[in-house]
């Protein structure tokens, strides 16, 4: 079953509650996303943490009921 834009925030808000969150469906199929991510967690982590960070978040749903997620992150 694919995850929807809202549990998707959902469960990176509660991993990072600062963050600010944009996603996209990018093919409009529920399975092909983008994120863009803003918290000041990311601070001083490469850009590889910062990725792992936002898929540890989503509790190993990514390439189960998350398909496809391209991450942008950035400090804040």
């Amino acid at each position: 079953m694919a995850m929807d834009l809202k549990e998707i925030e959902s469960f990176i808000k509660e991993a990072m509650p600062d963050a600010i969150v944009e996603i996209h469906d990018l093919a409009g199929d529920g399975n092909h996303y983008s994120a863009t991510v803003t918290s000041s967690q990311f601070s001083g982590k490469s850009k590889i943490e910062q990725h792992k960070m936002v898929y540890n978040s989503l509790k190993g749903r990514m390439g189960n009921e998350l398909h496809a997620l391209a991450i942008k992150t950035k400090e804040s």
